[in-house]
């Protein structure tokens, strides 16, 4: 799933915590034991214990010896997160809305922002707000995960006047109009996954897997510095995969909780700043710092399927996104384009070169490599002129944050942008080239649509 934060990300931390720990014995850590008795609770999911979950030792604290009621700067609207409408102009506050977060939900479907004063959900087709929460006093939310389209969300608060500390996970059920549990932290929280079965946390150097009906701790997983909260969970039922990063510089980690078996793949020689899962969990796709090169692996055996190329000058990734069925995927980056690759057609090399990017050639990646006419050249001419080029491309303003992901109907790409840009384009998936533009809005300024 794709996200965008409008906070920068503070310098690189020390890049390995613990630089006496092996990979290959952290593999599966052990859980904490869980001793606190379960609190039921009504909502639309199995009941969720409400508590404060302090890791490292700190005190933990069960809302169960006291009554606990919805925080008194939260307004009760409505019974049910999808369908409701709500009449824009009666905000809690006249203060100018500033935008902090934005990310799909799993299926992307729909999309969830994180504002100055709240947080609003939006579906994507067709394209309009389906809720919102203004909090009376103006707190701001800087992470909102969805849970598909049910009425449970993981808040984090955010921006000048945060609603709720950063070092906290808020589980906030619609039905109820209020969180019925939170998770603690020393630390700041970076990154939210949910499954319908796990809540995943991600802190800068670690990243903890709770079981979702009673909020046991299940893991811990030591990381490399992570301050864009890097982690992807896949969606499909029975077939847990989690991708993080590892313990070194450019190395990933791939946990398989069905098999019980951990990968870790050496995706790049510097930094990873962005990878994206297929929702099954078999194919990842990373890309390093530098942003040129985009490489698709096999989560199963850790081998490189493919590797494509964004282009030629550094860009920094905000997003790689599969599609549905993993055939194609998409890339956004601060050069304001947004990149369709194909993962599954034949490669080309008759158009494989980087001056006609809208005729680029479609990659190979299920197979041999070395099937390919285009192995055969390398190493006889440099690797720009054999790399891999996008099918498509849709351009936006340069130096905005976009992410983008795959539509619900065919062969169209959802962009948004911490702008408040809504946009939906359509390519061709035989000739390519530049994206149709469908649909625009602003869904901060809702008038300023066409």
């Amino acid at each position: 799933m794709t996200t965008v934060s409008s906070f920068s990300s503070p310098p690189w931390p020390n890049p390995n915590p613990n630089p006496n720990s092996d990979p290959s014995t952290s593999a599966n850590p052990q859980p904490e034991e869980d001793k606190d008795p379960p609190v039921s609770l009504s909502s639309g999911l199995p009941p969720i214990r409400t508590i404060s979950y302090n890791i490292d030792g700190e005190q933990h604290t069960d809302a169960a010896s006291q009554p606990h009621t919805a925080p008194a700067s939260v307004p009760a609207h409505g019974r049910t997160l999808i369908p409701s409408f709500h009449n824009p102009n009666s905000s809690s506050s006249s203060s100018p809305v500033s935008l902090h977060h934005v990310s799909f939900n799993q299926d992307n479907g729909c999309f969830a922002c994180g504002i100055n004063q709240g947080f609003r959900i939006y579906n994507c087709d067709p394209f309009r707000e389906i809720f919102r929460r203004d909090f009376e006093n103006g707190g701001g939310v800087g992470i909102v995960e969805m849970l598909f389209r049910c009425n449970i969300l993981a808040l984090v608060g955010g921006g000048s006047q945060p609603q709720y500390p950063l070092n906290k996970v808020m589980i906030w059920d619609d039905h109820q109009g209020r969180c019925i549990g939170e998770l603690s932290f020393r630390n700041e929280v970076r990154g939210v996954r949910l499954r319908r079965d796990r809540i995943i946390v991600v802190l800068e150097q670690k990243i903890f897997v709770y079981n979702f009906t009673d909020l046991k701790l299940l893991q811990q997983i030591e990381t490399f510095g992570n301050p864009k909260g890097l982690c992807e969970v896949s969606q499909a039922s029975g077939n847990f995969v989690l991708v993080c990063l590892g313990l070194r510089k450019g190395q990933v980690r791939v946990e398989h909780y069905a098999s019980k078996r951990t990968k870790f793949i050496l995706a790049h020689d510097s930094r990873i700043a962005c990878f994206g899962l297929s929702q099954d969990g078999n194919m990842l796709a990373t890309a390093s710092n530098k942003g040129t090169l985009v490489r698709i692996f096999n989560t199963h055996d850790a081998t490189l399927l493919h590797e494509v190329r964004r282009g030629a000058d550094r860009a920094e990734i905000y997003s790689l996104s599969f599609s549905p069925t993993a055939e194609w995927l998409a890339v956004s980056s601060d050069k304001g384009t947004i990149h369709v690759f194909s993962v599954t057609a034949v490669d080309n090399p008759d158009h494989n070169t980087p001056g006609s990017p809208s005729n680029s050639p479609r990659a190979l990646i299920k197979g041999s490599p070395s099937s390919s006419p285009r192995a055969l050249i390398k190493g006889v001419i440099p690797k720009y002129f054999t790399s891999v080029w996008s099918l498509a491309q849709f351009r936006l303003v340069e130096g905005c944050q976009y992410i983008a992901a795959f539509g619900h109907q065919k062969n169209t790409v959802v962009i948004l942008g911490l702008d408040g840009s809504f946009y939906r384009c359509k390519f061709d998936p035989k000739t390519g080239g530049e994206m149709t533009q469908l649909e625009y809005h602003n869904f901060m300024k809702p008038d300023d649509s066409f």
